[in-house]
Order: structure tokens, then C-alpha cells, then sequence
């Protein structure tokens, strides 16, 4: 049985979210699966460590000279608040760039108090406000160090691509992908769930010194992964290095854990009608199922464990739930 999470309006059920979820562990076996673990879906966002991850491979981040928070903010799905702006204009300093070379298109910032500040001021949205702005600028240091142009660097057949897909492959196993266009206009795969599971796990194995160091930087830099009071920023600062998580569009998600005793997790999860609101209360659900958060990180993630829903005069008329199976 899928994962459902439950909205009501009073005692009653209003409507349902069905959430498929695989976790596997660090000898490659699925020792969870709810739903069907081999449903395709779009990675989205969720692949973005590793596409940081093969711009690692290529000693782009090195040559660009790109600290660990600037390689943190390769991997951010974030809020567009200064500290995210400021980081990407410091990427694209040190490249040589501005953000005409950026490719990923506008939107104002899903932050409120900056994009209300914004229209106040009557500014437009420029590309660096994009949620993806950081993972573009990653790419263009990744076809500078590749030396075979900048413009297109998000068409499929570019060299940057094939760098990143190349190592998609290395990594999955898997030969042939599916790929469609994101919303910031670069190719995005579609995998599996325990496919995407089987990933997230090996992003936090340590075995792999490329990858491990995107972890690394993800871990020492939440904010940036997200934004304020965002799960993904707020889940990698509660586990404190021992864990990530990077959400997609579409509402899905990758996970991975370090285990206390050795070993790893990697967890993919995916709302099946794609809405956000079911999707924080089903991580929760899933990892106290699985146990895997002791209860200093569940205390420091409880408001995600539930959602009162409220009307607009503040009256309290139901509730978001999630509900595991078993």
C-alpha cells in the first residue's frame, strides 16, 4: 500500500494524497518499497548533486576556484534571498560572467518578503532569481573548463550535458534514460523510484570521493540548498551532517541518511498528483516508520509532522496527515 496523506476539513476525510516510496541500504537491497518502486518519474531538481557532481568530476569546481557553499549552491532548488543572489553573482565573478550567460530564464523569488520587496522597489526578475540559478552557474564553469563555448550549454547535445550524463550512466547503470526539458530549460531524466533510491544512497556512502564531496558541501551549507524555514535546508541542519535531502518539481524527492552504526540510506519519494503540501508530511511519516531520525531530529523537524490548516479568519477547520500502511 502507497503512503496516504490524509486532508480533512473537521473529522472527515476531504481529499487524498497518494505517495509512492523505495529505500534502499548501503549492500543495495530495497528493504522498504510502498507503492510500486519501479514507477517512472521525473527527477526534476532532485538530480542537481549530481550534476554538481560531475562538474566536480571534470575539476571545473576546482578551476573556477568555487568554494563549498558556492558548490552547495549548485545543488539549490533556493528562495532567491541575498544570500543565495550574492553567492551565484560571487560564481559567475569568479567565471568571468554575468548573468546574461545565464540560461535558466526568470522568475521573481519564492521568497515573500524579497519578492515583495522587489515589486515595491519595482524591480524586475532577472535569471539569478531563478530557483536554479546557482546549478546554471555551474554549468557555465563547467563549459568553460571544457573549453568548447558557453552559448547552448543547456541543449542536450552540448559537451556539458554529455559530462553530466556521463556520469548519470556511471553511476545507474543505465544506458539508455529518458529525458525531457526542465523548467529551467535543461535536459531532465526520468528514472524509477528505486532507481533515484538507489542514487541518493550512494551520495551518502563515502565511497565515491566525488560525490561525497557534494554532500559534504550540502551539509555545511543548508541554507543555501533552500532558503529560510525551507524542509530541505531545515532537514540537513537537524541531522548535522549525517543526512540530505533535495526536493524536485512535481513534488518529488530524494533523501540520503548516514547510519549511526556505518553503512547509508538512500530514499525516494513521489506525490502521484505532484502537489507540495502532501510531501513534507509523508518524509516524516516515512523516516519515524523507518526510524531512521532520533528524537533530537524529530523534535527539530516536528512542525513538518503535521499541518493544521486554518480558514481566513484563523479558525482552525482541519488538518494534513500522513498515514503509513502497514
Amino acid at each position: 500500500m502507497p503512503i496516504l496523506c490524509r486532508v480533512t476539513r473537521g473529522d472527515l476525510t476531504e481529499s487524498i494524497h497518494v505517495v509512492f516510496a523505495v529505500a534502499v541500504d548501503e549492500t543495495g537491497t530495497v528493504f522498504y518499497s510502498t507503492g510500486d518502486p519501479y514507477y517512472l518519474t521525473c527527477i526534476r531538481s532532485s538530480l542537481k548533486p549530481f550534476q554538481a557532481a560531475a562538474t566536480v568530476k571534470a575539476g571545473a569546481v576546482d578551476s573556477a576556484g568555487f568554494s563549498d557553499a558556492e558548490l552547495a549552491m549548485m545543488c539549490a532548488s533556493h528562495s532567491g534571498e541575498d544570500i543565495h543572489v550574492n553567492t551565484v553573482h560571487s560564481m559567475l565573478n569568479k567565471l568571468g560572467l554575468s548573468t546574461a550567460d545565464l540560461e535558466c530564464g526568470s522568475h521573481f523569488p519564492s521568497d515573500k518578503i524579497t519578492r515583495h520587496k522587489m515589486i515595491k522597489e519595482g524591480k524586475s526578475a532577472e535569471s539569478i532569481h531563478n530557483n536554479c540559478s546557482g546549478k546554471h552557474a555551474g554549468m557555465l564553469a563547467l563549459a568553460k573548463h571544457l573549453d568548447q563555448g558557453i552559448k547552448g550549454y543547456i541543449q542536450k547535445g552540448h559537451p556539458v550535458q554529455k559530462e553530466i550524463f556521463n556520469l548519470v550512466h556511471e553511476l545507474t547503470g543505465l544506458k539508455n534514460i529518458p529525458t525531457e526539458t526542465d523548467g529551467c530549460s535543461a535536459p531532465t531524466p526520468f528514472m524509477t523510484l528505486e532507481t533515484i533510491a538507489r542514487l541518493f544512497q550512494k551520495l551518502a556512502a563515502g565511497n565515491n570521493q566525488k560525490v561525497s564531496r557534494v554532500f559534504d558541501a550540502m551539509c555545511a551549507n543548508p541554507i543555501l540548498v533552500g532558503g529560510t524555514n525551507r524542509f530541505d535546508s531545515l532537514f540537513i541542519e537537524a541531522l548535522a551532517g549525517r543526512g540530505i535531502t533535495k526536493i524536485g518539481g512535481e513534488s518529488v524527492r530524494g533523501i540520503s541518511i548516514k547510519k549511526p552504526s556505518g553503512g547509508s540510506v538512500g530514499i525516494a519519494l513521489k506525490v502521484l498528483d505532484g502537489n507540495f503540501r502532501a510531501m513534507s508530511i509523508a518524509t516524516m511519516k516515512l523516516l519515524e516508520h523507518l526510524e531512521l531520525l532520533n528524537p533530537v531530529e524529530l523534535e527539530k523537524l516536528n512542525k513538518f509532522r503535521m499541518k493544521i490548516l486554518r480558514n481566513h479568519n484563523q479558525l482552525e477547520i482541519g488538518r494534513i496527515e500522513a498515514i503509513v500502511e502497514t
